[in-house]
């Protein structure tokens, strides 16, 4: 009976070791696949930041003005802009606001 008792013991702690150490080499390999994807996210995110501090600065948008529209592009109020709307062949205009206004 001891013997069995002792068998018994031996198998379940091997079986318990074998499913923690399955469980663990997925969730190791979920974290890995994690780790990857913002990995890319990261890099994707400081590409992306990058290409847009460098095009939206002013010094930049002068440049690429001067070099491709020269003086195609005027200079419009902002106050003066419209929407415009047509539905069922009416045109209606509305007035441009501003998420800050009220």
């Amino acid at each position: 009976m001891r013997k069995f008792s002792v068998v018994f013991l031996i198998l379940s702690l091997i079986l318990f070791t074998a499913i923690i150490k399955n469980s663990t080499k997925r969730i190791d390999d979920e974290i890995f696949a994690i780790n990857d994807n913002l990995r890319v996210l990261k890099k994707n995110y400081e590409n992306i930041k990058l290409e847009n501090e460098y095009l939206s600065s002013t010094e930049k948008l002068i440049e690429i003005q001067n070099l491709y529209f020269e003086d195609d592009l005027i200079k419009n109020d902002i106050n003066k802009i419209k929407i415009i709307n047509i539905q069922s062949n009416k045109l209606e205009i509305k007035e441009l606001k501003f998420i800050n206004e009220k």
